[in-house]
């Protein structure tokens, strides 16, 4: 059981203790990434080797594992990152402990084979600050993941941790904290990029009590996982934002709102609630302050509805979560009828920098509208997906060429959907385009919670949006006609065009509902709903117009709309194809020339991939036809 600080000195003489306490460890810190990424790559039984290889290599008065959160390299798992020297390993497996440990001994040489190598110079580079996918990263808020282990509260008060709640409850007043947070520029990260500190002053200006402070981690976006890995990497962050917010705001209690289905983020926030309450840094008469707040966690079932604020409050009270009309607006009528404040995960974590640096330092960074750093999950067709933290003002192209490193295969760049499922396609004409939330709202787009996703030139912009479409209608309440209907007719509509039965009209009919459903929703999910059509519309109409038109699918992807031949005159007859059709649908026999039967065929393209390279028989065509026999006939030989 921790001792209980009662003072802000207190506090300090602990962390002095603490600093003291780490120069009497090893000299030599092994971290190694425990967040849920590379916990798919075994990361556990990684942390163990090390263990057992410093036991049996009697190295334990010398060297010392560091279970972390998250890195951001999340398909380099395992990641491992030496100290002193910042050296960084990719794709640790257990048998590679003892070589790393042993080099560590041997005088401090590294590991070559498992350095980070960049695909296209072939370059290793040692140092994590280094590799191109951390240089131009500002890791303001994400950094400390890799240095602290998540369930350790001294780690987090041993860097700097709750100086900055001792700060604000002890030297400054709920007034100069509101005005701190809004001279920062500081705006929500959550979606709609609110002015935080506005919000603040609008909760404690309203009438009535209790008030309460809400973490939104309902993270619903495919392939975003921001708010995760920081609560389960540095859940104390948060915490101490949220705290922060609570004293300024005039709030008792807080709730942590967080998906069912980030169970390690749920198992970490709860110790970190548990060991922030035993040394009084959650309570009653916080640091003997006079100040008292506590935090409850509940979770929620996945309803990606459930981002929306009203909707939150809903099912925090045990109610559908389904959006209300606004005003009033939470700051005014929120849990309970209460006044309420809701930011979500990475602007709480923002908090604690401001008040310890300073609005002045804070606003220096970003654009003149848009502060700070914005964490993005950058994935799909790109060499380094992962979690990546950039200051506000960065370039797409900086983000996806220098960091991303690029599009996978040497495939040409295509389109890069920023904001989620209701985010909007940009394509390459706009690389340039500054990360910012008027820049992206510009261009038909929104900053949303940070998802990023790269297409490359094998994808089909009409089918991308039926995916988005398909996510946001099924995700859909249903309280109001123009989501609830609307969605359904343009997800139709694509259905539609995607089989080749697209007829004319069918663009201005989708730019229609989609404008309808825009201005007609009641909250944010069916506003933001249409920008996957409405941006492909505008960037990519000659897709649409190919599927309706040509019945043709210039991306090769839209099955209805694809056939796959065997060439004749390339044709050897090997049979590879014929044995690998899971749908028997080719016919031949050794050295004839094998047919494809288009009734039989699923277009699933198993015969294009398994067809030697050295022959390339078969080719994927949309909207043609391929002169070849109606039957198997012998291989043409060669003169």
């Amino acid at each position: 059981m921790r001792q209980k600080l009662d003072s802000e000195e207190a506090l300090e003489k602990f962390r002095t203790k603490l600093l003291a306490d780490k120069e009497k460890k090893p000299s030599i810190m092994i971290s190694i990434c425990h967040g849920t990424g590379c916990q798919a790559y075994g990361c556990g039984k990684v942390s163990e080797a090390f263990r057992e290889a410093i036991s049996r290599l009697n190295a334990q008065d010398k060297i010392e594992v560091k279970i972390t959160g998250c890195h951001g390299f999340c398909e380099r798992g395992t990641v491992v990152v030496v100290e002193p020297g910042e050296v960084f390993y990719q794709r640790v497996k257990p048998e590679d402990s003892t070589e790393i440990v042993s080099s560590l001994l041997d005088g401090g040489g590294v590991v070559e084979r498992l350095l980070y190598t960049d695909a296209f110079t072939g370059e290793r580079f040692v140092k994590r600050s280094d590799v191109p996918f951390y240089k131009k990263q500002l890791r303001l808020i994400f950094g400390d993941n890799g240095h602290i282990d998540p369930t350790c509260i001294e780690d987090y008060i041993a860097i700097g941790g709750y100086t900055a709640l001792s700060k604000a409850i002890f030297h400054m007043s709920p007034e100069e904290i509101i005005e701190e947070v809004k001279r920062s520029g500081l705006r929500g990260r959550g979606g709609a990029g609110f002015p935080t500190g506005n919000k603040w002053e609008f909760c404690r200006r309203a009438k009535g009590s209790p008030k309460y402070v809400v973490v939104n981690a309902d993270e619903g976006d495919p392939g975003a996982y921001m708010d995760r890995s920081l609560l389960e990497g540095n859940p104390h962050s948060v915490l101490e934002g949220l705290i922060i917010g609570a004293y300024a705001i005039g709030a008792s209690e807080g709730y942590i709102y967080v998906r069912h289905e980030y169970p390690l983020a749920v198992h970490n926030v709860r110790i970190a609630i548990q060991q922030a309450r035993e040394l009084g840094i959650l309570g009653t008469n916080i640091l003997n302050s006079g100040f008292d707040f506590d935090v409850h966690i509940v979770r929620g079932v996945g309803a990606f509805v459930c981002g929306e604020e009203t909707a939150l409050i809903a099912s925090i009270e045990g109610r559908r979560g389904m959006p209300r009309s606004r005003p009033p607006f939470p700051a005014i009528s929120g849990l309970w009828g209460k006044p309420t404040n809701i930011n979500n995960v990475e602007t709480w974590a923002n908090v604690p920098l401001i008040i310890n640096k300073g609005a002045d330092w804070y606003s220096a960074i970003g654009t003149k509208t848009s502060k700070g750093t914005k964490i993005f999950s950058l994935v799909g067709k790109v060499n380094n997906t992962g979690l990546v933290e950039v200051p506000m003002g960065i370039t797409l192209a900086e983000i996806i060429f220098d960091i991303g490193g690029g599009i996978k295969d040497s495939k040409k760049f295509k389109a890069v959907q920023t904001g989620g499922p209701s985010g909007g396609c940009l394509p390459a004409s706009l690389l340039d385009l500054p990360v910012d939330f008027e820049s992206l709202a510009a261009a038909g787009s929104i900053m949303g919670s940070g998802g990023m996703i790269v297409a490359d030139e094998d994808t089909c912009m009409v089918d991308l949006t039926k995916y988005f479409l398909n996510f946001t209608q099924a995700e859909s309440c249903g309280k109001c006609p123009p989501c609830r209907v609307g969605t359904r007719q343009m997800l139709g509509i694509l259905e539609r065009i995607v089989k080749g039965e697209g007829r004319p009209g069918d663009i201005e009919l989708l730019e229609r509902v989609a404008m309808t459903v825009k201005q007609g929703s009641l909250c944010g999910l069916g506003q933001t709903a249409p920008n996957p059509v409405l941006t492909t519309l505008r960037y990519f109409r000659d897709e649409y117009e190919a599927h309706i038109n040509e019945k043709r699918c210039p991306a090769l992807v839209c099955k209805d709309l694809i056939s796959f031949y065997i060439l004749p005159d390339k044709c050897q007859g090997c049979m590879i194809c014929m044995r690998s059709c899971p749908v028997e649908a080719i016919s031949g026999g050794k050295r004839l020339v094998h047919v494809v039967d288009q009734n039989k065929c699923t277009k699933c393209g198993t015969c294009v991939d398994v067809c030697p390279p050295r022959f390339s028989a078969v080719v994927k065509v949309s909207g043609e036809r391929v002169e070849v026999p109606a039957q198997p006939v012998p291989v043409q030989k060669p003169e």
